[in-house]
């Protein structure tokens, strides 16, 4: 069990760690559409193919993407089910959240005030 809660953080950590980079969310972003080489997730990016790969290899180790090598072209294809465990963490703090917005809300939005009409 306590393996299993220590194997769990550990994944957590490796998904929000390749999230923490612009790239690397840019590139998981393409990557929805299809499968993509590593040249062509470094392209719009403007990042050498040393860089990209480099980018790559993190979302690999946080099991976001899969590359396969087919001759000459590394191909990655986007492998969603790490983004499980982030999402979980993070509805926690959502209804934290929610609970917030909706105080601030009351705050912002008082009820209207009663107007009473006067007899002429």
């Amino acid at each position: 069990m306590v393996n299993h809660v220590v194997e769990d953080r550990s994944v957590l950590d490796e998904v929000f760690h390749a999230l923490a980079h612009d790239a690397r969310r840019t590139m998981l972003r393409r990557l929805a559409a299809g499968e993509l080489t590593v040249g062509e997730l470094a392209e719009p990016l403007r990042m050498s193919l040393a860089a990209a790969s480099k980018h790559v290899k993190v979302l690999e180790n946080a099991g976001l993407v899969q590359r396969t090598v087919v001759g000459r072209r590394h191909v990655c294809r986007l492998r969603s089910g790490p983004l499980a465990s982030a999402v979980e963490w993070l509805r926690f703090y959502e209804r934290f959240w929610d609970d917030r917005l909706d105080a601030l809300q009351q705050v912002l939005d008082p009820p209207p005030a009663h107007t009473s009409e006067e007899p002429s």
